[in-house]
């Protein structure tokens, strides 16, 4: 175990450093000059790429933070006078400070809640059914959107999505998937990036890569480039056009070479894995979800949460008494999760 992490931090996998990779590949951004405002060889690769990966014609558009592409693709797709459909739990709804109604203009958002962070089709179905009993005097359906994985750990899988996709299109919505840990849920799937999203009719990806190796890097990825044609200024007033572009792309250019994305979410989901199954042996334990990406949610006996907090590993109490949220990193090593295994049986015994 490194020198510096002496107990292992699972509160996030924001907690991580950056991949040395993609520490390089900024360094080599730094020499020499760039034109500005995405006008650089790094963007343009990066926009090649993405065209390449999910296997058709995309619209990219790199932001610096999940807020900024979440909020923003959700403005492209709603109207002011607009509704957008999410999951209670969803990170739009409970951790972006109203950025998704204040970017598109007053907004409103619309919970269905659903086991396991999912949201069902025939639940949406349902709600849609009779959305507008009033006409003008109700909120317009506009827009549902997804996490992927959720806020939950779990992941939609091709079917689940499709549903989701076919309803919402059905009713005039546009479909947003927020995939701040989209690499996760691909790997968990054993899809291409193509059969996740547009093939099952998603519209427009929130593209994660900062919660799995990166500094500060997204983007916005349109597979109906179509949608994306006033977004260029949305993202310019949203403050999120930056001058020095090439140092986001170049954080995302690494991330996409060689799968880089994919081999450090096959390390967090292996490590959250491994957490699953040691703390699934524990006695008085037991798992809330099922662990299919990188997050484990668990309920653990007090006395072993006391005395893994007094250890100084690091995580989160949620919810209900007892139950805690471990997050696996690109860089989680077995050592850090058989310590905290080993300490949870000697808190448990």
């Amino acid at each position: 175990m490194p020198a510096n992490r002496t107990r292992a931090n699972f509160a996030s996998d924001n907690v991580s450093g950056a991949a040395p990779e993609i520490v390089a590949a900024l360094t080599k951004a730094a020499d020499g000059a760039a034109m500005p405002y995405g006008a650089d060889d790094w963007t343009a690769r990066v926009e090649a790429k993405c065209a390449e990966i999910f296997e058709t014609e995309v619209a990219v558009f790199p932001v610096a933070t999940g807020t900024a592409a979440n909020a923003l693709a959700l403005a492209a797709l709603t109207p002011p006078h607009g509704a957008i459909y999410c999951h209670p739990g969803s990170h739009a709804y409970v951790d972006e400070c109203g950025a998704p109604e204040f970017y598109s203009g007053g907004a409103k958002m619309v919970t269905i809640d659903g086991a396991g962070g999912k949201i069902a089709a025939d639940d949406l179905a349902a709600r849609l059914t009779d959305a507008r009993p009033h006409g003008v005097h109700n909120v317009r359906p506009a827009a549902l959107t997804l996490s992927q994985a959720t806020e939950a750990g779990t992941v939609y899988n091709a079917g689940e999505l499709a549903a989701l996709t076919e309803v919402a299109h059905g009713h005039g919505m546009g479909v947003h998937m927020d995939g701040s840990r989209f690499a996760n849920a691909v790997v968990h799937q054993g899809l291409s990036p193509a059969e996740a999203t547009w093939r099952c009719c998603v519209d427009v990806l929130s593209f994660g890569a900062t919660k799995n190796g990166a500094l500060a890097a997204e983007a916005v990825i349109f597979f109906r480039p179509a949608l994306a044609h006033e977004f260029g200024e949305a993202r310019k007033r949203g403050g999120h056009l930056l001058s020095k572009m090439r140092f986001i792309t170049a954080q995302l250019d690494a991330y996409l070479a060689d799968d880089l994305w994919l081999a450090n979410a096959r390390t967090a989901n292996r490590a959250a894995a491994r957490l699953a199954d040691g703390i699934g042996a524990l006695e008085g334990a037991q798992l809330v979800h099922p662990v299919e990406a990188n997050e484990v949610f668990a309920v653990l006996p007090e006395p072993v949460i006391a005395g893994l907090e007094a250890d100084g590993f690091g995580f989160y109490r949620m919810g209900g008494e007892g139950t805690i949220r471990l997050v696996a990193s690109f860089n989680t090593t077995d050592a850090e999760v058989d310590a905290f295994l080993t300490a949870a049986r000697t808190h448990s015994g």
